[in-house]
């Protein structure tokens, strides 16, 4: 009998064929026999302390003019699922919270949920990496203006960030002049209210903002090394920088090695690491990307090593 997974995504319609992660696990999936069920986050449901979910099978095809087929929507226990992937883009709202406590329901079931639902809570992307300071850049998270202003006098050429934004936005380059830094952290911080993080400008950007996608703890050999636009700081794919594969460098292996005990600890099977230069900027676990580009460039199958690590927890749970 074959062995089930269902995918809480974003509308598969109107996903970009070519450059999709989620799609790549799922004909992944596929290839490994997977049967496939399909829900959005608005599918989800708890009924009596049971999770469920309003879903559909789902087929999917390696064809960018039909790359998916449903079958008749359908209430489905998700605790009887074998595993479920959580692949919804951020923002991390409150309805992202209360996802993450039904599929912990499921999970409570017996439903490997990947990645686990309670990490995804605690693992603000952002912060989540200042827990391994050796590898990180100096950095500040604050949402006292002096204080923020005091970083940027100390270190003089500073990123600033919101920690719930995703793909480059909301990133502000000051630079040792300090031009418009009031304005800035005043926007960031509204005023005052709001977290924000600094981080010290790491020159090496224009080499690229290097996405190292980790599986189960064991590093992807590749990286996506995300160049930015002349003129911008942010490398990201979505803010227009260029994407070029990569293999790894001896310091991309030993922040791996630095955080990978951790993430196995937490239940993140899949997981995108920051790095630009020699440091670690950022732990992505809600839904890391750059594994079509990594796979077109070196013939790796990642979204299979993904599922080999899936079945192999399955066997071990009997």
């Amino acid at each position: 009998m074959s062995q089930t997974l269902g995918v809480v995504m974003d509308p598969i319609a109107n996903i970009h064929f070519k450059k999709d992660t989620t799609l790549a696990l799922l004909l992944a999936a596929k290839h490994r026999g997977f049967q496939l069920f399909y829900f959005e986050q608005g599918d989800l449901y708890l009924e009596d302390g049971r999770a469920m979910g309003r879903g559909r099978p789902l087929d999917v095809f390696a064809d960018p003019e039909r790359w998916f087929e449903l079958g008749e929507l359908h209430d489905i226990a998700l605790g009887e699922l074998d595993t479920l992937l959580m692949r919804v883009d951020p923002p991390f709202d409150n309805e992202y919270v209360y996802s993450t406590y039904i599929l912990e329901a499921a999970e409570r079931e017996g439903t490997l949920v990947v990645n686990r639902p309670q990490a995804l809570r605690d693992c603000n992307e952002k912060i989540f990496a200042t827990t391994f300071p050796h590898c990180c850049p100096p950095l500040i998270v604050s949402r006292n203006i002096q204080r923020l202003r005091d970083f940027h006098a100390t270190h003089r050429d500073v990123i600033f960030k919101p920690l719930d934004g995703m793909g480059g936005s909301g990133v502000f380059h000051c630079k040792p002049d300090g031009s418009n830094l009031g304005a800035i952290l005043e926007t960031l911080t509204d005023e005052g209210r709001k977290q924000i993080m600094g981080q010290r400008y790491i020159p090496e950007i224009k080499d690229g903002d290097k996405r190292i996608l980790v599986v189960n703890g064991e590093a992807v050999p590749y990286c996506l090394a995300r160049i930015p636009e002349a003129g911008e700081t942010r490398g990201n794919l979505a803010a227009g920088g260029r994407g070029e594969a990569r293999p790894l460098s001896d310091r991309d292996r030993w922040i791996v090695e630095q955080v990978a005990p951790s993430l196995k600890a937490r239940g993140l099977l899949f997981v995108g690491l920051d790095v630009i230069g020699d440091y670690l900027t950022e732990i992505n676990v809600t839904s890391p990307t750059c594994v079509r580009e990594i796979d077109a460039a070196y013939g790796t199958d990642i979204g299979g090593q993904l599922m080999d690590a899936i079945t192999d927890l399955l066997a071990q749970k009997g």
